[in-house]
């Protein structure tokens, strides 16, 4: 694993000399740290080789951290693959549409422990100390701008517009895995989905507007032209983050009106996550008990994250957006070149609607995981909550082992289950809130990477053994003493490096 230099093809010459004397930082760091760490994989032995080690599926933040830790640690056939264009994975300037992140500025997210990895020594590298001090939050666009030069200066092994259309165990330990215009899959021997918050579902868009012409709504998730909605009468279903965001976008972008539709009678207002966040959450959440770990995710349902206040206030100061609080969409219509939304206490016509209600876990409804997916074990194939938690979402989620393995349904195919990894929003009901965010990455990553590597080594245990029997560098050659130093007693040969041991003790 090989650092490469920071080319700048914009921003001042300073912000440019100043990444080039944090490249030189990052390689002092890891060279101190002894990173990367040797290889240690030893080659497959089966008939078909595999093209690599290791497959990580989706390179965003979370793909781009465990892509990372798995080279640092010495597992360095790896690739990652992800089906967006170079510069445009994950949220960040797709379909997130918040002016900053909502985690604190100072959170070491993918930097695996490195201090030169951070986003604060990016930012400080080119602005400066005083700029990073009166910085409130991180910008949405320079989160990205990050996340594309902890690509470039670690030399990751990424493959864009490679979408992913089919995972197939080929029963001799390795899986095919089908990208889409390539005339062969490519063989791993492990394969993590680091699929980000739409994991293994998508969007959530509810019944009410089956039936209805797809031009006339979509989900936040979706690529939408904003500058579509000038002069247009807008609605946006929803209570949270993404639900303020759009509708701030629609704002901005000149719609004639913006209806907000919140099923509650009030904005959630309290984050009870931030509230009891901890180191200790972080590392033990793992080990509670199933009962309390579904009973933290419920009222988490019940109290969900709360918008943020500065998200919130950037669309209620345009006097032409309205909020509907206990209105829940009943139905929705279309009429003529428009739609009719109808809650409890009426109608409102719109000409465009926007679903920001959430994604919802469903691999039965992802074609590239119709092979795998029947064999993965869910929360509600083994857990029963007590009356009154009952939960389908939480249900769907799947049960992972503390490494993110995926479980079997059926014991004949743990083998291969517990040879795909789920590094994504799904994971959090099994292992807290570690990849739903920036703040944990980096335990999460290490967490997956000692799962993978155990996985490794005991899959070729007796392969390691041989060579732990092979291992013959003398350490002694017989030069360190003099003749008329031996004194009497048997002499003996090490077989292994053939030195002179004595036997015995002088008299």
């Amino acid at each position: 694993m090989t650092l490469v230099p920071e080319h700048s093809a914009a921003g001042s010459d300073a912000a440019a000399l100043g990444l080039e004397a944090l490249r030189a930082r990052l390689a002092e760091d890891m060279a101190l740290l002894n990173l990367p760490a040797r290889p240690w994989v030893l080659p497959w032995e089966g008939k078909i080789a595999p093209d690599v080690d290791v497959l990580v599926i989706g390179a965003g933040m979370l793909g781009l951290c465990a892509t990372a830790a798995l080279r640092l640690h010495g597992v360095e056939s790896v690739l990652c693959l992800d089906r967006a264009p170079q510069g445009q994975e994950g949220p960040w300037i797709t379909f997130a549409r918040m002016n900053t992140l909502r985690t604190a500025k100072t959170a070491t997210g993918p930097a695996l422990g490195v201090p030169s990895l951070t986003f604060r020594a990016w930012f400080v590298a080119q602005h400066g100390t005083a700029a990073w001090e009166v910085l409130d939050k991180i910008p949405r666009a320079q989160w990205m701008e990050y996340l594309n030069w902890y690509r470039t200066v670690l030399n990751l092994p990424v493959r864009n517009a490679c979408e992913v259309t089919g995972i197939v165990p080929r029963g001799d330990g390795l899986f095919d895995v089908a990208v889409a215009g390539e005339a062969h899959p490519i063989r791993a021997r492990r394969v993590i989905f680091a699929t980000g918050i739409d994991g293994f579902g998508t969007g959530y868009i509810p019944p009410v507007v089956d039936g209805v012409d797809r031009r006339f709504y979509t989900h936040s998730a979706d690529r939408i032209s904003f500058e579509a909605f000038a002069g247009k009468r807008v609605g946006v279903v929803g209570a949270g983050a993404s639900a303020m965001d759009n509708a701030a976008t629609a704002l901005e972008a000149g719609a004639a009106s913006l209806d907000l539709f919140v099923r509650r009678p009030a904005l959630p207002a309290i984050d009870k996550f931030s509230g009891v966040s901890s180191e200790g959450l972080v590392m033990g959440y793992l080990g509670l008990p199933d009962p309390i770990k579904w009973r933290i995710m419920r009222y988490g349902l019940d109290y969900p994250v709360p918008a943020p206040s500065d998200s919130t206030r950037r669309v209620f100061r345009h006097a032409n957006a309205r909020m509907h609080v206990a209105s829940p969409v009943l139905r929705v219509t279309e009429n003529g070149d428009g739609i009719v939304v109808q809650t409890p206490h009426g109608e409102t016509a719109l000409d465009f609607l926007v679903f920001a209600t959430g994604f919802t876990c469903a691999p039965e409804n992802r074609p590239e995981l119709a092979t795998i997916e029947p064999a993965l074990r869910r929360w509600s194939d083994r857990f029963q909550p007590d009356a009154g938690e009952e939960s389908m979402a939480l249900g769907a989620s799947p049960d992972l082992a503390p490494d993110f393995a995926f479980q079997a349904r059926e014991p004949r195919d743990q083998g291969w289950v517990s040879h795909l990894y789920c590094f994504s929003f799904d994971a959090t009901l099994t292992h807290g809130k570690l990849t739903s965010g920036v703040p944990a990455l980096t335990e999460a990553a290490n967490r997956l990477v000692r799962g993978v590597a155990s996985s490794l080594l005991a899959e070729d245990a007796e392969r390691y053994l041989n060579v732990f029997r092979a291992y013959d560098r003398a350490e002694l050659r017989g030069d360190e003493w003099c003749p008329e130093q031996i004194v009497a007693g048997a002499v003996v040969s090490s077989t292994a490096t053939g030195v002179p041991l004595q036997k015995g003790t002088a008299a």
